[in-house]
């Protein structure tokens, strides 16, 4: 959950708010001009003006299109008729998929071999020709350069092209265009794509804008970049879609131009922000597509008092994946908890412990009994019993009504 403050120096850098601007005119018609919506409820959870802009609206369900169409609309026409071709296990893959089929452009994904079926069949639900390849993404990265030059193919780097930089810059254009009075940009990191077009942007505005990064904790690659650091970047993170091991040297040497500040944001913030977003803005979110609202938690007087932007990245997000996050923080805020019971072996004894959570109307979802592998005696018996309470102080009115009666209660920790 640290930050690492970054000098700017806006001069030499690749892309310019022209060539954003070039690009909005280029794709604006073919893509969402997703929602910026000021939110109420998280303003004042924050202490921050936040406002919202809505890029898991895109029919991709993410941003990642602006800048693969971006790049397709520029290609050559012998480009377009060979085809393109690009490693990604994500949403670039789709966006990329999605409009190279729109556009009538052959398009050939390669995936690490573990990639989920679901985003191999999204992928190829688009029409693209999807390649298998390796364990990891830098395996697939190679295969798809050696796939490039074999069959005359144009590569289409996620992140790391001044065209697709311009093209992901668009949602910052919109953004500030919709909320001028937005005076800091809150963006995710991986690559580094989105926060070099979102840079450029803010600083071209009438009124330049902070712009401070995000990434997961399990994944600081351009934080450590731009600190002079070398820190792990592994692990098995919500944010997948900014998992980034090695950010883009382009993308790189614009961080350093023009952006503020970089903050880590932890597993639990992440989870949080999403729920978060679920239940208050009813809206899905991906773990990468939340960051910036895990900043706000993680990091509160970054922005306290200041008007800012975040961007809803993308709202691809496994079902059942979302339904553990959902469930995990209805635990730790209290609201689904299970209680370990020691019980006397004996009739009537679930009932009576039942009767205390009738009297202070709490809901039991799940009972289980625990016989044979407990360190109690034979005549022991321990009961886990997962249940619903309102909230943190309901669950703790239940515990000190079983403590009462005379029951040794434990509460199982949720993650």
């Amino acid at each position: 959950m640290a930050s690492v403050q970054i000098q700017n120096d806006a001069d030499g850098v690749p892309v310019t708010i022209d060539d954003v601007r070039a690009a909005h005119a280029r794709i604006s018609s073919s893509i969402v001009r997703t929602p910026v919506l000021k939110s109420r409820t998280l303003s004042a959870i924050t202490g921050a003006n936040v406002w919202l802009k809505f890029e898991n609206l895109q029919f991709t369900a993410a941003y990642k299109e602006r800048g693969a169409l971006n790049k397709l609309l520029q290609l050559t026409d012998t480009q377009k008729e060979r085809g393109v071709i690009a490693a990604s296990a994500g949403n670039h893959a789709q966006g990329l998929a999605y409009h190279g089929a729109r556009l009538g452009i052959p398009v050939t994904i390669v995936m690490p071999k573990p990639t989920p079926t679901v985003k191999v069949q999204q992928t190829e639900g688009h029409g693209a020709r999807v390649i298998m390849a390796g364990e990891r993404f830098d395996d697939a990265y190679e295969a798809a350069r050696q796939l490039e030059q074999r069959e005359g193919l144009t590569f289409v780097h996620p992140f790391d092209d001044p065209d697709v930089i311009a093209g992901q810059g668009t949602v910052a254009l919109e953004m500030l265009e919709d909320a001028p009075e937005i005076d800091t940009l809150v963006v995710p990191i991986g690559g580094g794509g989105l926060i070099s077009g979102s840079a450029v942007v803010a600083r071209a505005a009438a009124s330049p804008k902070r712009v401070i990064g995000v990434q997961a904790e399990l994944y600081p690659s351009m934080y450590a970049k731009m600190k002079g650091l070398i820190l792990p970047c592994d692990g098995d993170t919500l944010a997948e879609g900014i998992a980034v091991k090695q950010p883009g040297a382009v993308t790189s040497g614009i961080v350093r131009s023009l952006v503020d500040d970089i903050v880590l944001v932890a597993e639990r913030e992440l989870e949080t922000a999403v729920s978060t977003l679920l239940q208050i803005e009813k809206t899905v979110v991906e773990g990468a597509g939340a960051a910036g609202l895990a900043a706000l938690f993680a990091h509160p007087k970054l922005v306290r008092g200041r008007n800012v932007g975040i961007i809803l990245t993308g709202g691809n997000i496994d079902t059942r994946l979302l339904a553990n996050v959902l469930l995990r923080d209805l635990a730790r805020s209290g609201r689904l908890a299970r209680l370990s019971i020691r019980l006397q072996d004996r009739p009537g004894a679930l009932f009576h412990v039942a009767r205390v959570f009738d009297e202070q109307q709490v809901n039991i979802v799940e009972v289980y009994h625990q016989r044979v592998f407990t360190t109690l005696p034979a005549k022991g018996l321990i009961a886990e019993i997962e249940c619903e309470t309102r909230d943190a102080a309901h669950l703790e009115r239940l515990l000190k009504a079983l403590n009462h009666e005379g029951y040794e209660v434990k509460t199982v920790e949720a993650g």
